[in-house]
């Protein structure tokens, strides 16, 4: 079963996966005008409120939406993921890495595009929304297979990759760091969990949208407090990252047999495994949010990947090879180690008690916004009644999770997220006509000043 399910997982994430994801990214970023880059600073403008109207249609703000989105990106491959793809691929990864974090960044602004254009808002104002949604509503009903693929997997990879996962993780590192009982962990985890979810997606918005901006400035200003103090490293940095991106070969031997594409796929395959683009979960989280204009929402969308893959990631990424412990020699460290040592080698015993806080954080956030992708789902899928039986499971995994982990469950749910890929890619490129030229009245509009 072992040998079966990691074969599985092998060839769903296999390379042709990634080409695919990188591939779309670069199609929607040359079809769209490059639109990640020109509307850069009006999606900030949005999420800043400068359009916020709380007559519009949703249930949560801008600045909510995308926080609930990065709640569930933003988790341990920030840190431990990060450390694994520079230790195997060399410091050129982080270049690949941030490369496809800008091209992601494009296909978020689709999916969630999408999301706001065909989502269902009820007699109660409860939005339903994602790739469930705009699959059948904008393809039709032949698609509806496509979309029920879709949400069952979400619902399988919620138990396995983040309620299973997240927990068992999270209660390693701190009963190593601290001699914190695993099951204890587990259980405030789940008791954490639990008080945020019953409360919804508005709930957990206004929980993401504080612990989200908290984690962030706490993560990036420990790297950058680190960087700073070790500032004579980063010529040093920036050298080894251009010329392992571009020759394949670090400065030191330790990387003599890695090709341009072994770097290449490191870094690419980080940064989709850590901003999701391409998977359309973050659209389940945007189609909430409170606006009468799609590309509005989408141009909101896009600042995820920029966040969680260009800045968060590559945080890791810079005080991992400016430490020096970024070879081959390093690798059995594993990743939270590995982080952790980098840290602490600039500054003594920081680490240490610096990152298993923040993996503590980057679990936390992407438990409860997972839950409610989970719960939305099984909405789609079953009558609400069932609802209440997968609220109850996903918090006890969590607390099973903590002292027990069956690796081809893990594997099955990797395996079920790569899956969604599919279905959600053949409705983007499907739809992306209509995308290009919602764009371009959208922006029309705009530049006429008629949103001012």
């Amino acid at each position: 079963m072992n040998q079966f399910m990691g074969t599985l997982v092998g060839y769903v994430w296999g390379t042709h996966t990634f080409i695919l994801l990188v591939g779309c990214g670069l199609f929607f970023t040359l079809y769209l005008g490059a639109v990640q880059f020109r509307a850069f600073w009006h999606g900030i403008q949005v999420v800043m409120g400068k359009f916020d109207k709380h007559s519009d249609p949703g249930e949560i703000t801008h600045f909510k939406a995308l926080c609930s989105a990065l709640s569930a990106t933003v988790g341990l491959g920030n840190i431990a993921g990060v450390a694994v793809a520079i230790s195997l691929g060399g410091p050129g990864a982080t270049f690949w890495m941030i490369v496809t974090g800008l091209v992601g960044m494009v296909t978020k602004f689709v999916e969630c595009t999408l999301a706001i254009k065909y989502r269902k808002v009820d007699d109660a104002g409860v939005v339903h929304g994602g790739p469930m949604y705009y699959i059948t509503l904008g393809l039709g009903d032949w698609a509806k297979f496509l979309s029920v693929i879709y949400a069952v997997c979400v619902i399988f990879g919620s138990f396995g990759a983040v309620s299973l996962f997240q927990s068992n993780q999270v209660a390693s590192i701190m009963h190593s760091s601290f001699g914190i009982s695993q099951l204890l962990t587990g259980a405030v985890l789940c008791f954490l969990t639990a008080i945020v979810i019953i409360g919804g997606i508005k709930r957990i918005a206004t929980v993401a949208s504080k612990i989200v901006p908290a984690m962030a400035i706490l993560y990036v200003g420990g790297a950058l407090l680190v960087l700073a103090l070790n500032f004579e490293q980063i010529p040093l940095m920036i050298s080894l990252i251009l010329d392992g991106a571009c020759s394949g070969t670090a400065a030191t031997g330790a990387f003599a047999g890695v090709v341009v594409r072994d770097v290449l796929m490191r870094g690419v395959q980080r940064a989709c495994f850590s901003n999701e683009a391409g998977l359309g979960t973050a659209a389940i989280a945007h189609s909430a949010a409170k606006t009468k204009e799609a590309v509005r929402e989408g141009v909101v969308a896009m600042l995820g990947p920029f966040i969680d893959t260009v800045v968060i990631c590559s945080m890791t990424a810079f005080v991992i090879i400016s430490s020096g412990l970024w070879s081959e020699d390093y690798a059995n460290l594993g990743g939270v180690n590995l982080t952790a040592d980098a840290f602490n080698k600039v500054i003594p015993g920081f680490g240490a008690y610096f990152i298993p806080v923040a993996v503590f954080l980057f679990a936390y956030s992407t438990l409860i916004s997972w839950y409610y992708y989970g719960e939305r789902a099984m909405e789609y899928l079953f009558p609400s009644t069932f609802v209440m039986g997968y609220k109850f499971l996903y918090v006890i995994l969590i607390v099973v999770g903590s002292v027990w982990t069956l690796k081809p469950i893990l594997d099955f749910s990797d395996a079920v997220i790569g899956i969604m890929i599919i279905p959600n890619i053949i409705a983007l490129l499907l739809m992306s006509p209509r995308v290009k030229a919602w764009t371009t009245d959208y922006f029309s509009r705009l530049k006429a000043g008629k949103f001012d």
